[in-house]
Parts: structure tokens; C-alpha cells; sequence
């Protein structure tokens, strides 16, 4: 029997990890493989070596969190599945509205409705969580308005990441000993910029394995009759790596489409941003969603950007002097020549009249579903485990 709860349960996580590695490595190496710096495959395997070097270092102490923290209990393995389930079941309603999973917040949402039901929930650690959940898209936000706004502009201006044809880096075998060389459009410049984006996309996808591994791995490790902690991380890990490998193969071809058409630099200052604070909370043991990080970031680097033809002081006065605020100034090229405006100045015609930076009802949908995902994952497993206790 136990043997068949716990095949049931590797099912269960192998399902979310999979689903996981759909959308994280969409969303970590989407801008990288559009701007053909790095191949879909190439990208796939490196998201797969460091999702498990993040859910293997940092990705333990949310583990803890989820396992021991949320409930005064044990997580058992019985109710670890069950949880899973509800996992998994909000992945499969995330990905019929099209929004990338909240699963942190589904995780959290589905152990306290266990709590709840069984009288076992520990209330500080989920008001802290909630708290931290509250904090992080204004964090995200503000930090992204002070990038737009101050310093997207003038990067911007004096940094170019662009592809040249043919091959970055060729075998030169006219040696002895074949050595890598430059291929025959490559420049220092562009080789330091991409490695500049390789070392951004492992940053990343670090991150997505801190926050994201626990999730499918942490319900597997309950109990006696549970799996051990290491083997739990390398399922969750293969799970998620054989998402990247396929299903995310489109997930990288769309991604941000919705939400912006940003280019690949301010796609790097959002997932600069969205990692740190993604990393740092699963360091202090918070599950917390990457993609909440990264949604409010590009949110505000596109706000910033647009409110720059305004200054600080007509913010808060309301004396705008008949001055609009256009949207979408991220998205449009400036032209060499023309000098960044300094704060207060109006921007050129050809940034005003970009297309708009963010789509304001796919920011609704999605922050619809962080509201909506973990509370339907709390009630469900509230209801669940309140009509069969003895799972517990």
C-alpha cells in the first residue's frame, strides 16, 4: 500500500515538475532563444543543471518552509500526494486561462487548507508568507520604475546587444591542437555581450529552481514511508527538465508576447531584478512565485519609461501642465543621434508613438490568478481534507 501511495506521489510530482519546466524555462530563456543568442535545446539543458543547483542549495530552505512550516505537523506522504494533486490541479486551470502558474502560491495555498482543516496550521509563518506576497509586486514595481525611469535610457543608449551571421565561436584547426576562435562576424563586443545574457539566463534559472524544485519535491517528503530529501530533488529536477526539453519549446517562442515586446536589454534588467528578489526571499525560506517578480518588474521598467517626460515634483503636485503620459516608450528605438531627454523633457514622436508596452488586461488576468490560484487551491484542499481526515 505504501509503495503504491508513493508511486502515486512520484506520478504527482514528475506531472508538476513537468508543467513547471514548461513555463519557467519559457519565461527565463524565452528573450534569449527570440533573439537567436542561444538555441532552444542548448537552453534546455543548461535550465535543467541550474533548476537543480538552485533547488539544491537555496531551494532547501523552502522546502523546510513547505514540509514543516506552514502546519505544526508533519507533512505526511499520504497527504503530501494529496497535495500534489491540488498542485497540479491548479496548474491545469493557470493553463486553460493561458497565465504562467502561480505555483509557489498554489503550494502554500493547498498545505494551508490541510492546516486549516485539521486544526494545524501555523499562523505566523502564514502571515508572514502572505506578507511577503503583498510586499514583493510593489518591491518588483518600484524597482523597476527607478530602472525606467533613471536608468533603462541612458544603457540603452550606449549598449547594442545584437547577432551577427554565422556561428559566435568556430574550431580553428590550423594547429596541432584545434582551438575556439572568433567566427567570421564575431566581435569582442558581441562575445562579451552574450556571455553577459548566458550568465543573466543561468542567474535565472538558478532562481526558478530555488522557488520552484520545493514545490514538487517538498510533498514527497513526509513521514517515514517518504523519499529522502536528495532523491526528492533530483524527480522534481528530471521533471522540470524534461518540461524545458519539450513542452517549453513553444512556451520560448511566445513568451511576453501578451505582455510586452520588449527587447533584449530591458528583458535582461527584468530578469536581473526578478531573480534577486526571487532568490533572496527563497533564501530566507519564503515560497514566493517567480513570475509575480518578473510581471510587476516589466510592469514598472515600462512605467518609469513613460513617465519620464514628467518630473518628480509634477508627480506629486498633480501640475502637470497639461502634459500626457504616454505608454509603451520602452519598446521603440531611439535613434543613434538623438540624445536621450533628461527628466522633465518631452520624449521624440518615434518613442511616443510606440506600440504600448503592456497589455493592461493581461496584467489583470494575471494578477487575477495569483488571487484566484492559491485561494482555490486553499478551499479545495480545506474541503478535501476536512471530508477525509484520517489522510492525514
Amino acid at each position: 500500500m505504501v509503495e503504491t501511495v508513493l508511486l502515486v506521489g512520484v506520478v504527482a510530482s514528475v506531472f508538476v515538475g513537468f508543467n513547471i519546466g514548461g513555463s519557467s524555462t519559457g519565461i527565463t530563456w524565452g528573450p534569449s532563444v527570440g533573439a537567436g543568442i542561444v538555441r532552444k535545446t542548448t537552453a534546455a539543458a543548461v535550465m535543467t543543471f541550474f533548476v537543480f543547483f538552485g533547488g539544491w542549495t537555496v531551494g532547501r530552505n523552502v522546502m523546510d518552509t513547505l514540509s514543516e512550516g506552514i502546519i505544526t505537523i508533519d507533512l505526511t506522504l499520504t497527504a503530501g500526494v494529496a497535495v500534489l494533486f491540488f498542485i497540479g490541479l491548479g496548474i491545469l486551470v493557470a493553463n486553460i486561462f493561458g497565465v504562467p502558474v502561480p505555483t509557489s502560491m498554489t503550494t502554500v495555498g493547498a498545505i494551508a487548507g490541510l492546516g486549516l482543516a485539521t486544526d494545524t496550521l501555523n499562523y505566523a509563518t502564514i502571515a508572514e508568507i502572505l506578507s511577503w506576497w503583498i510586499v514583493t509586486p510593489i518591491i518588483g514595481l518600484w524597482i523597476g520604475v527607478i530602472i525606467g525611469r533613471y536608468i533603462y535610457p541612458k544603457v540603452n543608449r550606449r549598449v547594442r546587444i545584437e547577432k551577427s551571421d554565422g556561428p559566435l565561436l568556430v574550431l580553428d584547426r590550423q594547429g596541432a591542437v584545434p582551438k575556439p576562435a572568433f567566427g567570421p562576424n564575431t566581435t569582442w563586443f558581441e562575445l562579451a555581450t552574450t556571455v553577459v545574457v548566458l550568465v543573466i539566463g543561468c542567474y535565472m534559472a538558478f532562481s526558478a529552481g530555488a522557488s520552484n524544485v520545493p514545490n514538487a519535491a517538498a510533498p514527497l517528503v513526509g513521514g517515514v514511508s517518504g523519499l529522502n530529501t536528495d532523491i526528492a530533488i533530483v524527480v522534481a529536477t528530471l521533471a522540470i527538465g524534461l518540461g524545458g526539453f519539450t513542452i517549453a519549446r513553444r512556451t520560448m517562442e511566445s513568451v511576453g508576447g501578451e505582455l510586452s515586446d520588449i527587447p533584449l536589454l530591458a528583458a535582461l534588467f527584468v530578469m536581473v531584478t526578478a531573480s534577486t528578489i526571487t532568490t533572496t526571499l527563497s533564501w530566507i525560506g519564503i515560497p514566493i512565485s517567480l513570475v509575480m517578480a518578473t510581471v510587476m518588474t516589466i510592469v514598472g521598467i515600462g512605467w518609469g519609461r513613460a513617465t519620464r517626460p514628467i518630473t518628480v515634483r509634477e508627480a506629486v503636485t498633480g501640475d502637470l501642465e497639461d502634459r500626457e503620459i504616454e505608454l509603451g516608450a520602452i519598446v521603440a528605438e531611439e535613434k543613434e543621434e538623438a540624445p536621450t531627454p533628461a527628466i522633465g523633457e518631452k520624449e521624440p514622436e518615434e518613442v511616443l508613438n510606440a506600440a504600448d508596452l503592456f497589455n493592461p488586461r493581461a496584467i489583470v488576468k494575471y494578477v487575477s490568478m495569483w488571487i484566484i490560484g492559491p485561494s482555490m487551491s486553499t478551499l479545495l484542499a480545506y474541503a478535501f481534507f476536512t471530508v477525509v481526515p484520517g489522510i492525514t
